[in-house]
C-alpha cells in the first residue's frame, strides 16, 4: 500500500527558507514521477515542481530560481527546498506521485501548511 506523508511546513518570515519532506512508502519510488503542488484558500491549485523517475526536473515559473526539488532514494524521500519565500507562497503544500506508464495511478498526501508572514 502506498502512503505519502509530508512534513516540514511552518511559519516563516518573508525572505526566509523552509525545507519540506515527502516520504513515500510502497514500491513506487524510482518508477513514479513525484512532485509538489500547492493550494491556498479560495485559489486554484498550482503546480510547483516535480521530478521524474529518470531525474528530469520541472519547476513552475512562479518558483523557478527560488525552490529546489531533490530526491533521496535511500530514504524514499523527496525534498522541496524553498528560499526567498514571499507572502504569496503561503498555501498548503501537497506531495503527489503518479505513474509514468499505464495503468495510471496517482497518490497524494494530506499536505503541510506553509505560512509566510512578518
Amino acid at each position: 500500500q502506498v502512503q505519502v506523508v509530508e512534513s516540514g511546513g511552518g511559519l516563516v518570515r518573508p525572505g526566509g527558507s523552509l525545507r519540506l519532506s515527502c516520504v513515500i512508502s510502497g514500491s513506487i519510488f524510482g518508477i513514479y514521477t513525484i512532485g509538489w503542488y500547492r493550494q491556498a484558500p479560495g485559489k486554484q491549485r498550482e503546480q510547483v515542481a516535480e521530478i521524474t523517475s529518470g531525474g528530469s526536473i520541472n519547476y513552475a515559473d512562479i518558483v523557478a530560481g527560488r525552490f529546489t526539488i531533490s530526491a533521496d532514494s535511500a530514504k524514499n524521500t523527496v525534498y522541496l527546498q524553498m528560499s526567498s519565500l514571499k507572502p504569496e507562497d503561503t498555501a498548503g503544500y501537497y506531495c503527489y506521485a503518479h505513474s509514468e506508464r499505464p495503468p495510471l495511478k496517482a497518490y497524494s498526501g494530506q499536505g503541510t501548511q506553509v505560512t509566510v508572514s512578518s
